[in-house]
């Protein structure tokens, strides 16, 4: 699949948009653009349940998501840490900035202040995916990103599976997530050395009620030693959770749970854990979020 496969929606071509820019991708700055019409075209309809009046992109790279994105949306925020290409959206669609419609901003997403979106619809840069993601995710927002297939497959595990972890049980604190497309290599320029999958999250509150920096910090902490007992990395993670009783918390803690892996563990069961942190353990705590807590 590339570029030169046109959809019945005639957006602008990916391939004359990378030639007009006449920048060879950079891969050291994770430039892979995507040039397949038909992703693009599809990637803004996985947004159509959401409210597109402000649309965040991330990565916008030539444009060619941007100008699908202006056909769909009232108004395009686009984020692009490469200055020479952030000049050349200015440039290939002045008329969008001139009315207001499209404001590019240059800087790297991870450093700048992200404004207030309605959702974001983005081809994210690989290397920092997460990163953006827990940026992205408190906002509260819808989501619809790009990001690598193993990545992808993460963030929708499932405890007692191989790929559930800190990820998995982080993104379903903030939403519920699901993958809507694979993506193949052949329809990126250059392609990349693994297979894509566009991602769509819903804001969702937890069914749990928990201090949320606590919670964090414990999911954090258990994970960096997930082939270890609970027991024992309650014990052996305090530099990271910030407990300062962890016997306290093993001696009120549920024998089975305690018996049990980080990878084993339900969101409730981390949650419930992370609450004795705070009850009994001695660690830092703050008000919880707004919602947190579900009746």
């Amino acid at each position: 699949m590339t570029g030169r496969n046109r959809s019945s929606t005639e957006g602008r071509d990916p391939d004359a948009l990378l030639a007009r820019a006449g920048i060879q991708p950079d891969r050291n700055q994770d430039q892979h653009f995507l040039v397949d019409d038909r992703v693009l075209d599809r990637l803004p309809t996985y947004a159509e349940a959401f409210d597109t009046s402000h649309v965040l992109e991330i990565g916008a790279g030539t444009g060619a998501l941007t100008d699908r994105l202006l056909d769909t949306a009232d108004r395009v925020t686009a984020i692009e840490r490469d200055a020479r290409l952030a000049d050349f959206l200015r440039e290939e669609f002045a008329d969008a900035c001139a009315d207001g419609r499209l404001d590019v901003v240059e800087g790297n997403a991870l450093s700048l202040e992200i404004p207030e979106f309605s959702v974001s619809v983005s081809n994210l840069p690989y290397g920092v995916s997460s990163e953006v993601l827990f940026r992205l995710l408190p906002a509260k927002r819808p989501l619809v990103i790009m990001v690598q297939r193993e990545f992808a497959e993460r963030m929708v595990a499932a405890p007692g599976t191989d790929d559930y972890g800190r990820l998995s049980v982080t993104v379903g604190h903030y939403a519920e997530c699901e993958i809507v497309e694979t993506v193949p290599p052949e329809a990126f320029s250059p392609p990349p050395a693994v297979e894509s999958a566009i991602v769509r999250t819903s804001p969702c509150d937890p069914d749990y009620a928990i201090d949320e920096m606590a919670f964090l910090a414990f999911v954090r902490a258990v994970f960096t030693q997930r082939r270890k007992t609970v027991r024992n990395a309650i014990r052996n993670t305090t530099h990271i959770s910030e407990i300062e009783q962890p016997a306290a918390v093993v001696e009120a803690a549920d024998e089975e749970l305690l018996r049990k892996r980080a990878g084993d563990l339900t969101p409730e069961e981390f949650a419930a854990l992370a609450r004795l942190g705070v009850e009994v353990g001695g660690a830092p705590s703050e008000e919880p979020t707004s919602g947190s807590e579900i009746e």
